[in-house]
């Protein structure tokens, strides 16, 4: 029998698992495709999502496969540079093709000891008070003590639960590859400039060794989910702009419909959800991959927690309280994108408009981290404007913040010398360091990032050690 079992290893499967394996708890990843996807779309990896690979010791590695751009403002197709002082260590850009993050997501949970499975369809799911059976399409039938469905926009866990879906269905879809062409460059740039005055989501740009990164909006909507044929893209090239550029040589070609849809529930009784499994949005502004491995480093030491046995009663159903809420912005901020980028006369000076407002630090400032989700505040109630906050990597004492979260668990950074976290030793890590960049006496980091406490009163701290980490020990 195993703790949990995870249906989907994608980013946000791999990176549950991972974070499930630091608190040894006994974790199978089912995968439906006998084979990890192999299209070689790029992703972006916002702000947020790179300091959280920072905390688990994963930045390097990724970074050694990615290709770094400085962080800019971009909100409805409008790019702005970034502002100077963007509160992060780690104020930049990551593109790297989304089989290498799954790939390298997925090895990072195999070395912790987590097992994945692929072939495997899950097909039934049945609960009871001590834990949850998967039957599989073959006739498997496994038992966990959990399960968290990752099975991506059409799960079958989903489904299965009879878990609401609510929003609205897609209207289009977009066309995304990387292929060549058979137009002369400088030709080819008057095309495209000429496109994108009519509509801004096209795109057509050099991407290095003779390939464009291509982005054709307005298609038809399907239901299939094999990527599409270099047919589909020249026909639709030529309905958009007159010409297909002589495309041809597809590196890789997708679709991506612009659906927009939450979960009404993360959490049936010993069944979660994260993910696509929980919200699904278009692409604009790239939040899909980030939300969902957020999601993930938020429910794994919860889950690990209940496992174990040392969760506070309330802790678990904290991962819908926090992270619903910011799907449900997220899913606001691409609504908002989506209409700013139709193709009519309103949409085009509200983006004008738009354009000169963002000219503004402010206005910058604020969509910048909101994309990136750094301005995340999760409600733990009155306090300093720095709790419910995530810290950033600050340096301390020995190097690093984030290099002190590697294990995943619980951190008392004390500026006093005199606050101690010892009856939760098994848990909670404690550093004294009374030169810490930090503007507080003491603060108490979940093993997310983010801040449960501040303050210099131990008798306060143990009330908010038992709210997030339970009970003391001896």
């Amino acid at each position: 029998m195993f703790d949990v079992i995870i249906a989907g290893c994608g980013p946000t499967g791999a990176m549950l698992a991972a974070e499930l394996r630091l608190h040894e708890v006994r974790v199978l990843v089912l995968d439906s495709e006998t084979e990890p996807v192999s299209f070689v779309r790029i992703v972006g990896l916002h702000v947020r999502s790179i300091e959280l690979l920072a905390m688990r010791g994963l930045l390097e590695r990724v970074r050694d496969h990615a290709r770094q751009r400085p962080a800019a403002g971009f909100f409805a197709a409008i790019s702005k540079p970034a502002p100077a002082d963007l509160d992060s260590a780690h104020a930049y850009l990551l593109g790297i093709p989304q089989p290498v993050v799954v790939r390298l997501l997925e090895e990072h949970a195999v070395a912790l000891g987590a097992q994945v499975r692929r072939g495997c369809t899950v097909a039934a799911v049945d609960q009871d008070d001590d834990g949850v059976t998967v039957g599989l399409a073959d006739g498997t039938r496994l038992r966990s003590r959990f399960l968290v469905g990752c099975d991506g926009a059409r799960s079958t866990v989903r489904k299965l639960l009879g878990i609401g879906f609510p929003g609205e269905p897609a209207r289009s879809d977009t066309l995304m590859g990387e292929l060549e062409v058979g137009v002369p460059a400088a030709e080819l740039a008057a095309q495209v400039a000429g496109m994108q005055r009519t509509d801004p989501r096209f795109s057509l740009t050099p991407f290095g060794a003779g390939l464009y990164r291509v982005v054709l909006p307005g298609a038809a909507v399907s239901e299939r989910t094999a990527p599409p044929t270099i047919e589909e893209f020249k026909e639709h090239a030529r309905t958009l702009a007159g010409t297909d550029f002589g495309m041809h040589s597809p590196r890789w070609l997708s679709r991506f419909g612009d659906a927009t849809r939450l979960a009404d529930r993360y959490r049936v009784g010993r069944v979660l959800l994260a993910g696509d499994a929980a919200h699904i949005h278009p692409p604009i502004g790239g939040q899909g991959l980030n939300l969902g491995v957020q999601d993930a480093v938020n429910l794994g030491w919860k889950l690990a927690a209940e496992v174990r046995g040392w969760a506070p009663a309330t802790l678990l159903d904290s991962y819908q309280a926090e992270r619903q809420p910011v799907a449900a912005d997220v899913l606001e901020n691409t609504r908002a994108q989506t209409a700013l980028l139709a193709d009519e006369p309103g949409a085009r000076a509200m983006r004008r408009l738009l354009d000169r407002l963002m000219d503004f630090d402010v206005v910058n400032r604020y969509l910048l981290r909101q994309i990136t989700a750094v301005d995340i505040r999760y409600d733990f109630g009155d306090g300093p404007d720095l709790l419910g906050r995530r810290m950033r990597d600050i340096e301390v004492r020995g190097g690093c913040l984030y290099d002190l979260l590697h294990a995943g668990r619980g951190l008392l950074l004390d500026r006093t010398e005199r606050l101690t976290a010892a009856g939760w030793s098994d848990r909670v890590d404690r550093v004294a360091d009374p030169a810490a960049a930090l503007d507080a006496p003491a603060v108490l980091l979940r093993p997310d990032g983010h801040v449960a406490w501040v303050g210099d009163d131990q008798r306060d701290l143990d009330e908010q050690l038992t709210r997030w980490f339970g009970g003391p020990v001896g």
